[in-house]
């Protein structure tokens, strides 16, 4: 543990906190009453201070698992190679230009609640695609790893059907929109990250 909060402090105590506040909100409904992002509010320039909160709290055990063993896996490893604060500007922005879409499309929809790191977590995930894009990702139940790339691929076409279909709890948008945004500041932090990513793609074949 000691070796990972010298390696990536940033991502640690994002780690740390996400989860003390999601354990908190679990036996507090207050606390999720007043992190949870609310579309209507933040339309009208109110608690918009939950495009961010909304990033600390998770619905269920299983969400929050979920959500930390895939930032677990990738995060650490992203921060020590694009640095200290550029991790913290991807994952900060991230969090919230992938809510903006969600704000957008319930504006009018006064019942509707958003939570979870989900958003900034996909822009982590795809930043790390573009560093990584031969690496071997696993999917449940696929015995085997496949790139990353591919993976991203579905991934991006998952969100997309979800989405369309609204079927579940699962904010769809903020996957993708979060996605989009861990491409977007990847390749403005560093211009050269595209060149790479497709060199290592034709070196594979």
């Amino acid at each position: 543990m000691e070796q990972y909060l010298q390696a990536a402090p940033v991502a640690s105590f994002i780690f740390i906190i996400t989860i003390a506040l999601s354990l908190w909100a679990f036996s507090n409904e207050r606390l999720y009453g007043e992190f949870m992002l609310h579309p209507y509010s933040v339309a009208r320039g109110q608690r918009v201070w939950t495009l961010v909160t909304s990033g600390f709290i998770h619905r269920d055990w299983a969400h929050l698992l979920f959500n930390m063993w895939s930032y677990f896996i990738f995060a650490p490893t992203l921060e020590t190679l694009i640095g200290h604060w550029q991790f913290a500007l991807l994952y900060f922005c991230s969090l919230i230009l992938s809510d903006l879409p969600t704000v957008s499309k319930f504006k009018e929809a006064y019942n509707y609640h958003s939570l979870g790191a989900s958003g900034a977590i996909s822009a982590v995930l795809f930043s790390y695609i573009l560093f990584f894009p031969m690496n071997r990702i696993g999917v449940f139940p696929i015995p085997f790893g496949i790139p990353a790339v591919l993976f991203g691929v579905l991934y991006l076409i998952y969100c997309v059907y979800a989405s369309r279909q609204a079927r579940g709890t699962i904010n769809h948008d903020a996957h993708f929109f979060g996605a989009l945004s861990g491409i977007m500041i990847t390749v403005l932090l560093y211009n050269d990250v595209l060149l790479n990513f497709v060199e290592q793609i034709r070196a594979s074949f």
